[in-house]
């Protein structure tokens, strides 16, 4: 006879504690069990087979199926289409209802309804909650219904919306009781998933010691000020909630701003999600882009010449980071300064960062662009060398990622800055003349 169960889906909340859709299938009143999917949609199209993001995920299972075990339970870890694997456990198990946490991500989204059509022929329900976020979808609108389009005024009533309900964590551990009781069940290892270990270093989760440092040093790569929290809540190994209320305990108000607007770019993409492929300002679609490859190649490897720039992109390609400020520099940089798409830069930063979002990580790209929604405007742009004089004004960043400076043997600049400047002034303005 079938077991009665209720399955627990992770994707990007990689965590046993303060966790929606956990705490919700524990209260079902059927035996939860766990279940993580390596989708073959996100990971056969991977180029690196060392990606230390799928390293980071592993290992983070790992340690979560040890915790389920010392509970009597175990993490079920599947290869395969979220379609083949539902098809598979819903033969095996009678599913009285799976409960997963909202992802905004077009493709995600697809995926879900996919899913959920899928199991509603079998009469199972699909139940989604918020979890990544503190507000999401319309959640945060003008008063006229419309979303905000504008950074400051979306965050000044996302903080009057805020109340201590919202901050309040979901007991998960009242109920661990009603996890399936099973023997360990099997772990595939990384290379049956057709990946090696990597060997990059991963921030720890631990961020708070970190937080009285940013207010103040954010802005200074050399320092390493920043709280590296990014990878925990692209992966959901710290909860949201918990970072928002820490912060705001600690008086941090500049960093809450910075979750304040992983969130705002979330919802931009969920009302938005053209935004994946064009601008948000859609008369900057007709950009007349260079696009010159041997320029994007020098760009990419960090020998651009611009000693922040080389610094940031190299630190980047050792590490899978880059320091949030230089970050601005460098996209900058590519779109103005060598008049190539910010769509091409999107996608190596996609490529290479350990805590890629893809809504941070557009929404930045075109804030510096100037095409984006609350973007920089056009002819906002930043001089690489004065922002390394302000700073970086030891040179102490750049020696250590890019020593070629310190050496005297680096590359001659691929462009300069004064005629880039007047370039893209005109080649911007003559796109929106046409817009």
């Amino acid at each position: 006879m079938q077991k009665e169960i209720a399955i627990c889906w992770l994707r990007r909340d990689l965590r046993l504690t303060d966790h929606t859709a956990l705490y919700h299938a524990l209260k079902s009143g059927h035996p939860v069990l766990l279940l993580f999917i390596f989708d073959t949609n996100i990971l056969l199209p991977l180029q690196n087979k060392k990606d230390a993001r799928v390293t980071f995920i592993y290992q983070t299972l790992q340690d979560m199926n040890l915790e389920l075990q010392s509970q009597g339970s175990s993490l079920l870890v599947k290869y395969g289409t979220p379609e083949q694997v539902f098809s598979q456990l819903t033969q095996q198990y009678l599913v009285k209802g799976v409960y997963t946490n909202h992802d905004y991500e077009p493709s995600a989204r697809q995926r879900d309804e996919q899913i959920k059509e899928q199991l509603q022929q079998q009469n199972i329900p699909l139940h989604a909650y918020k979890d990544q976020v503190i507000f999401e979808k319309n959640e945060v609108i003008k008063d006229n219904g419309t979303p905000y389009t504008v950074f400051t005024p979306y965050y000044r009533k996302w903080q009057t919306t805020l109340s201590p309900f919202f901050l309040k964590p979901y007991p998960v551990e009242k109920y661990w009781d009603n996890l399936l009781k099973t023997d360990p069940l099997p772990f595939p290892s990384i290379t049956d998933l057709g990946f090696e270990k990597s060997d990059l270093h991963f921030p720890s989760a631990q961020f708070e010691e970190r937080l009285d440092q940013y207010e103040s040093r954010r802005d200074y790569p050399a320092d390493d000020a920043t709280t590296r929290i990014g990878m925990h809540l692209r992966f959901g190994t710290v909860s949201i909630r918990a970072a928002v209320r820490t912060g705001l305990e600690q008086q941090a108000h500049k960093w809450v701003s910075e979750l304040a607007w992983r969130e705002f770019y979330m919802m931009i993409l969920w009302h938005f999600p053209r935004t994946v492929n064009t601008s948000f300002k859609l008369p900057y679609d007709n950009i007349n882009w260079r696009n010159n490859e041997a320029e994007f190649a020098a760009w990419c490897a960090g020998e651009t010449g611009y000693p922040l720039v080389d610094a940031g992109m190299k630190q980047m390609n050792q590490t899978g980071f880059m320091h949030n400020r230089v970050r601005m520099v460098v996209a900058s940089f590519l779109t103005k300064h060598l008049l190539i798409d910010w769509r091409w830069g999107e996608a190596y930063f996609a490529e290479k960062l350990l805590d890629y979002e893809m809504a941070s990580n557009i929404g930045g790209w075109q804030w510096a662009c100037g095409c984006g929604n609350d973007a920089a405007p056009y002819f906002r742009v930043f001089n690489p060398e004065l922002q390394a004089k302000k700073f970086d004004p030891q040179n102490t960043y750049i020696h250590r990622w890019a020593p070629a400076y310190k050496q005297q043997k680096h590359v001659q600049p691929i462009v300069e800055h004064a005629f880039a400047r007047e370039r893209i002034l005109k080649v911007f303005k003559a796109a929106l003349d046409r817009g």
